[in-house]
């Protein structure tokens, strides 16, 4: 018997060993395969890369990239006695209203977040705040539903990136503007217009920085061969051909003419003749990037491509060209100028001076409808239209800016009529944007070579590397000789013609003037587009210059709107020594300027 209970006991302890060691390995079993929160040997630290910047040609930053960063604190870490504390001195290194802070944090329990829009010295300063405040023992700790002792404090974490602009609307709205975009939890930067939407792609941050690698016993990375890193790749920077004075000073000029016209915009361009590059490209109506309001609708396209309109006499030198240079006609010919009043068919075409006789080149110099209208009919449907389109109308003009328009000129069909030869000669029935008009001239003034013109100089990376901009390579319009030939009718033009007051002692002024009506509603009213399109040499340098002036409502005729911004520019040109005037040169005094002709 005592036996009997003695072996029963041993098979009890047995079992109970037994039970014991299932259990054992049933928890080992587990822990092998489940996962588990273990601390990590390694750490990784990241950096978002920046958009880049858009810099003036003689280096100022116009459009620069600044991080931002959010304040986050977790209210149940705030010692109820020093929360006044908190919010005052918050208030101090923030910039933020206290009664603000204040209704943040009874928001509701937990992490908040008191600001968005923390800048790179604030962040500074704030970090510093947030260390001070654990050492004064403004922030204690809080016990977890699961007996956990969590002290966070203040947190000051990178957000996003905001697009700064130093210098307000200058250069607006060629430069565009960005909008912001939430990217899991940080707001990234995108090109909506201009510039900043051209080169969006460029600009875009490429790369952001990330290091992981074994961490020391005080979290610090070591880094060695084993680590994985990837460089911080930054957008590129876009440098412009544009210098900031002469533009500032420029938008200083449409500014206070636009005034004195009531007109809608004045949009003034200069560009280098040989090279295309674009100087200065100036409108009257600009607006801040960082604070567009919803006045500034009307301002925020770049009308320089975005507007085309009938561009009126300014075109009458283009079918002269394409005339001269098929041998249709000599600058001496002799043609009828009906006394001013001349009708073909169903249309009377008038001049605004009366002329009888008059020669060829002289239907340029002084503005006549009715001569040109005359002259255009030597050309065929497919002469005009081919014409026009290798002068580059109906094509981009290969500017380096987005939305474009192209314009339009009547088909081959309808040029062979004798009706649309006579419209489209001064400059109706087709429509262009400046930026063509400028492009077109500027052929005069470039040995009859066509080019494209160039805001941005080049891009650079980070490391200073250059990435020029293509250029595509001229084409020849125009012979070199009759490039030359209309190069002296339009000098002849501002010295005896419509545009005298143009005229610049010890420069080569040469150029157009074009007086239009608007359309509205299918129908010509009273309101104008004005323009005047020319170039400005010296013995070095050589620029083409256009201006277009949008409704001029004191005053319409080219000669009193748009010829006095071309002249203001190329005074301001000399004194800033873009040109330099022969001091040999005697010019004579110019006459009063005549009232251009329109239709």
């Amino acid at each position: 018997m005592r036996h009997s209970n003695k072996s029963k006991k041993i098979l009890a302890l047995f079992l109970v060993l037994m039970f014991g060691f299932v259990i054992f390995l049933a928890v080992m079993l587990y822990t092998a395969l489940h996962n588990r929160d273990i601390p990590s040997i390694y750490s990784e630290d990241s950096a978002k890369a920046q958009r880049g910047s858009i810099i003036s040609a003689d280096g100022f930053h116009i459009a620069t990239t600044q991080k931002l960063y959010k304040a986050v604190v977790n209210t149940r870490n705030i010692d109820p006695d020093k929360e006044e504390l908190f919010i005052q001195l918050f208030s101090i290194y923030s910039g933020t209203e206290p009664s603000e802070i204040r209704e943040r944090l009874h928001t509701r329990k937990g992490s908040v977040t008191l600001s968005y829009h923390i800048s790179p010295k604030e962040a500074m300063y704030l970090k510093t705040l947030a260390f001070e405040l654990r050492r004064l023992g403004v922030f204690i700790e809080y016990e977890t539903p699961s007996g956990d002792r969590v002290l966070q404090g203040l947190n000051i974490l990178e957000s996003g990136e905001a697009r700064q602009y130093p210098y307000g609307n200058l250069l607006t709205p060629l430069l565009g503007y960005p909008r912001k975009i939430e990217e899991d939890g940080y707001t990234r930067v995108y090109g909506i217009k201009g510039l900043e939407k051209f080169f969006d792609e460029e600009l875009n941050p490429q790369q952001n920085k990330t290091q992981k690698a074994l961490r020391d016993v005080n979290g610090y990375l070591i880094l060695n061969k084993q680590s994985q890193a990837k460089r911080q790749i930054n957008g590129l920077t876009v440098k412009l051909n544009i210098p900031i004075m002469l533009q500032s000073r420029i938008e200083t000029i449409t500014d206070q003419i636009k005034n004195q016209l009531q007109a809608d915009e004045i949009i003034a361009t200069v560009m280098e003749s040989k090279t295309g590059k674009i100087v200065a490209l100036a409108s009257s109506n600009r607006f801040d990037p960082s604070h567009i309001r919803t006045t500034d609708y009307p301002s925020l396209n770049t009308n320089a491509i975005e507007y085309s309109f009938e561009p009126g006499s300014v075109v009458k030198p283009i079918i002269f060209a394409l005339l001269l240079d098929r041998g249709l006609i000599n600058p001496y010919d002799m043609v009828n100028g009906h006394n001013g009043r001349f009708t073909m068919g169903r249309k009377t075409i008038v001049d605004e001076h009366a002329f009888s006789m008059i020669s060829a080149e002289d239907v340029i110099v002084h503005s006549s409808n009715i001569g040109i209208a005359q002259l255009a009919q030597k050309l065929n449907g497919a002469e005009f239209t081919e014409g026009l389109k290798r002068f580059g109308f109906t094509h981009f003009s290969g500017i380096d800016l987005p939305y474009e328009k192209r314009g339009s000129i009547p088909s081959s069909t309808q040029l062979n009529n004798y009706l649309y030869k006579a419209i489209t000669s001064y400059g109706y029935g087709m429509r262009s944007n400046a930026m063509q008009m400028i492009k077109a001239y500027n052929v005069f003034n470039n040995g009859g070579r066509l080019i494209n013109p160039m805001v941005v100089e080049a891009l650079y990376d980070d490391n200073g590397r250059t990435i020029p901009m293509q250029i595509q390579a001229p084409i020849q319009v125009i012979s070199p000789a009759t490039a030359a030939r209309m190069k002296q009718i339009l000098i002849k033009t501002v010295n005896e013609g419509t545009g005298t007051a143009a005229k610049t002692p010890g420069l080569e002024i040469g150029g157009k003037t074009g007086t239009a009506h608007i359309a509205k509603n299918g129908a010509y009213v009273n309101s104008y587009h004005t323009s005047f399109i020319g170039f400005a040499n010296d013995a070095k340098h050589s620029y083409t210059i256009g201006i277009a002036v949008i409704e001029p409502r004191t005053v319409y005729f080219a000669s009193i709107t748009a010829v006095p911004v071309f002249k203001a520019i190329v005074d301001l040109m000399v004194e800033e020594k873009y040109l330099i005037p022969n001091p040999s040169t005697v010019t004579e005094m110019s006459v009063m300027p005549q009232e251009p002709t329109h239709p």
